[in-house]
This record gives structure tokens, sequence and C-alpha cells, in this order.
């Protein structure tokens, strides 16, 4: 059976959608900063391909340096970043999208006074 979340506001300039909790995505439990994390389809949805999670970046701050077998599709919703991808940098904003293939080195920081949002698509079994 299908699950609609709905969006229902924004706030300190990031999204926000009903029954979908928020995490902490930073210094206790990775290597971000600044950072949030909400699983939007995921286990709970039972879906068994592919999870979507929404990641927003306060200014100033910026998610952990990662390196993962599985890719990873990016879709950037609000706000400017600096996304270091292997050994290279590139500047991101609203509407672009990204894609990084598996054990491909990434991280994005926040560019400017607003917050950075993106959704992120991973297969469901990483």
């Amino acid at each position: 059976m299908g699950i609609i979340h709905r969006f229902t506001s924004i706030e300190d300039g990031e999204f926000r959608w009903q029954d979908v909790s928020v995490s902490a995505y930073g210094p206790e439990n990775s290597r971000a900063d600044l950072a949030t994390r909400q699983i939007l389809i995921g286990m709970g949805e039972q879906s068994p391909h592919f999870h979507m999670r929404y990641f927003a970046v306060q200014p100033g701050g910026y998610t952990a340096l990662d390196q993962h077998a599985h890719d990873h599709g990016v879709y950037i919703l609000h706000g400017r970043a600096r996304l270091r991808l292997g050994d290279e940098e590139h500047e991101l904003q609203t509407g672009d999208v990204v894609y990084i293939p598996g054990n491909e080195m990434h991280q994005f920081f926040t560019v400017g006074d607003e917050p950075f949002g993106f959704l992120c698509v991973v297969p469901a079994k990483r």
C-alpha cells in the first residue's frame, strides 16, 4: 500500500513533512555538523528497492566525508553548496542533480547564509 507524507512547513529554512521524524545528523552520530536527516521513504514505508532521505545543512555546516559501496542520486531542493566529489570540488544550487557512483568520496558544505537541502536516493540494501 502506498504512503503519502504531506509537506507541512519550513522550520529554520528546513522542509518538514507530516509523520516524518527529524534526526540530528551531526557530531553525535556522524562526522557532519549543523545537519539534520529525515527518512521520507525507507523501512517504515516497507520500500524494498530504494530509500529517499532529505538532508538539511545550516549555514557553516557540512555533511560527513563519506565513501560507500552503493551509489546515490541527489536532487538539490534549496540553497547552495560546495560538493567534494572524489578529488574535485563543484558548486551546486537549487535544481541541480548529482550522481555519486559507488566508492566515490563525497561531502557537501553549505555556501552562503541560507540552509542547504537535498533529497538523496539510495538502494534499500546497503
